[in-house]
């Protein structure tokens, strides 16, 4: 089985899908010649050419709008976005558009399509290029917002994101890009969308993560394993939100930590927690603790290390949370 990291995975998602599939398509800025500014689509235009892997104008906009014709007509796009902070001129295509068609049209058209994006921290990347804005995406109902942590799941996530028919926007942890390397199967699989993954079992504490914090998460469940059993689950997607795994992890451990990258107030911690008040309230001996980064803009990268949840942080709230 071979070993490749999260971006050697997600082009091997794509270039079996394609194979696959000739109405699954990719376009976005330099994702065609240049094989994507992080190289994930690399060489997928010698063998797909470039009817089907199309590079576009710099018009974010655009090419999610493109996408969207595209999906209507039948195609299946995967458009790159380069960094997630450009979705934004984008976002009313999404909201619009992409996640209310089906709805709009009572299931007669489906937006069936990816957009992919770098997405987080970790790289010391300038303004725009970091920011962890989940939270937003996965307010609009109608879209799927997915966030893969490692190569077998990205692989697995991708393919699945790319069969589903309602759009799905896929943000990739672009700090652990090439961090992580595990073996992949070379063989087609999918990792259903809206199922988070118990990472290891325990029966203490329940600690969730996702994205490039599931990294940090679990060396710290490693490090502790002698004091505390951790329950560690990797949400996978944000939008759907698997309540029912969180749940009853929480009803077993009776403690929970959340730990995201993405700013403190308003988040996708926030749902997590108020989800639990509501189904699980019972079962808690302990307030549930959350590791996030701060409500401040993210730091150009002299600070970048302040700013995102470590492994000291999260460590410090497992002794909070086991010790109330």
């Amino acid at each position: 089985m071979p070993v490749m990291n999260i971006v050697k995975a997600i082009n091997l998602a794509l270039k079996q899908e394609m194979a696959k599939d000739k109405s699954v398509i990719v376009l976005g800025e330099d994702v065609g010649v240049d094989g994507g500014v992080f190289r994930a689509t690399d060489a997928l235009i010698d063998e797909f050419g470039a009817d089907r892997v199309i590079d576009t104008p710099l018009a974010e906009s655009g090419i999610v709008g493109t996408s969207i014709g595209l999906a209507i007509n039948g195609f299946k796009p995967v458009a790159e976005i380069q960094f997630s902070g450009f979705i934004y001129p984008a976002f009313e295509q999404l909201v619009s558009h992409a996640a209310r068609i089906r709805n709009r049209t009572r299931g007669k058209y489906h937006a069936q399509m990816v957009i992919r994006a770098p997405y987080g921290g970790g790289i010391h990347a300038p303004e725009h290029h970091s920011e962890s804005m989940e939270a937003i995406y996965g307010h609009v109902q109608g879209l799927k917002v997915v966030i893969p942590s490692t190569p077998h799941n990205a692989k697995g996530l991708m393919v699945s994101a790319i069969r589903d028919p309602d759009p799905v926007l896929f943000l990739e942890p672009k700090k652990t890009y090439r961090a992580i390397k595990q073996e992949v199967p070379e063989e087609e699989y999918a990792i259903p969308l809206g199922k988070a993954n118990i990472v290891q079992e325990g029966e203490e504490l329940t600690m969730i993560s996702w994205g490039s914090m599931m990294k940090q998460s679990l060396e710290v469940v490693g490090a502790m394993k002698d004091q505390a059993s951790i329950e560690l689950i990797d949400l996978q997607t944000i939008s759907p939100l698997d309540h029912e795994t969180i749940i009853s992890s929480v009803e077993k451990t009776g403690r929970c930590l959340v730990v995201q990258e993405a700013s403190r107030s308003f988040g996708t911690s926030s749902e997590i927690i108020a989800r639990l008040n509501d189904k699980a309230l019972t079962s808690l001996e302990a307030p549930v603790e959350r590791v996030t980064g701060f409500d401040t803009p993210f730091p150009l990268h002299g600070l970048e290390n302040y700013y995102l949840p470590n492994a000291t942080r999260i460590q410090n709230a497992v002794k909070r949370v086991l010790s109330y």
